[in-house]
Order: structure tokens, then sequence, then C-alpha cells
């Protein structure tokens, strides 16, 4: 299964998810991110709470929701709120899609405790969905339960 985390820039909250999402899960998924507005650069600070969380950063990228045109997701969840409001590409075909809406750490101001509590706190809000999403009985999810577990899963 092929989970697509899509915010606005591609920077920061999606990457966060991607990255953990894959490092905690079993064989048969994968994640990836894009940006419907992509920066073409990951924020360091996404990186280093990564790498702090003992998080693999092999590969994460900031690129656009073409990147997918050819090998669309089976499920699409926003993470930022802008992102939310805005239709899947039509190429993107059948996909699922959810809200798990985050407040970007990277908004954050204040002394470097602060900003990187922000960055930690989001992170481990991440790990709790991905950590339901990976509990969830897939084997015995119809299309419409399968929708309704996402859903619920976006308001942990």
């Amino acid at each position: 299964m092929r989970v697509l985390f899509m915010c606005t820039a591609n920077s920061c909250r999606s990457i966060l998810s991607e990255a953990l999402f894959n490092h905690l899960a079993p064989a048969g998924f994968e994640a990836v991110s894009s940006g419907s507005f992509p920066k073409g650069h990951v924020l360091p600070r996404s990186l280093s709470t990564l790498v702090q969380a003992g998080i693999s950063t092999a590969g994460l990228n900031s690129k656009g929701n073409e990147a997918f045109e050819h090998c669309p997701p089976d499920i699409v969840i926003t993470v930022c709120d802008k992102a939310a409001g805005e239709s899947c590409p039509v190429y993107f075909g059948p996909a699922l899609k959810a809200h798990w809406g985050l407040q970007d750490p990277s908004d954050m101001t204040g002394d470097e405790a602060t900003v990187n509590e922000a960055f930690v706190a989001t992170l481990k809000r991440i790990e709790r969905r991905c950590q339901a999403f990976f509990a969830l009985p897939f084997a015995s999810l119809d299309r419409q339960a399968l929708q309704r577990a996402l859903d619920n899963i976006g308001t942990l």
C-alpha cells in the first residue's frame, strides 16, 4: 500500500510524515510525500529532528504532486490546512483522501529549545497516528470503513 503525505511546501510536515511512516512501516507499506507548491528543499530543522530521533533522511526531497503521476498512491493524507482544501490531481484516481492536520512547527518562534520542542511534538503526534494506521485490520476493512478509520486517525 502506497501512502502519499501531501502539504503545500513539502519541506516540513509531509517530509516528517513520510520519513516516520517508512521508519515504522511493515513490509508492503510505503510512504512518499509531495507538495502542491513545493519549496524545492527540505527544511534543515526537519532533517535534524529526524536524525535526532534515529530516523533515516536518505532520499528525502521536496517535490510536486506530478512526481507521482505514473505511480499514484492508494491513500492521500493531507497534513496542512492549505492542502486539505485542494482537490487531488486527477491522476491520483481512486485514492482515498484523509486530512491529518498538523500545526506547522516551522512557524514556531522563540528560543532554540522552544522551536526544537515544537518539531519533536509534531513528530510524536505523527508517530501516534502512524501506529494507529498500522494497527488497522486492513484485511477486514472495506473502502468505507477504511475511510472512516483514516478520518478518525486524523483526530488523534
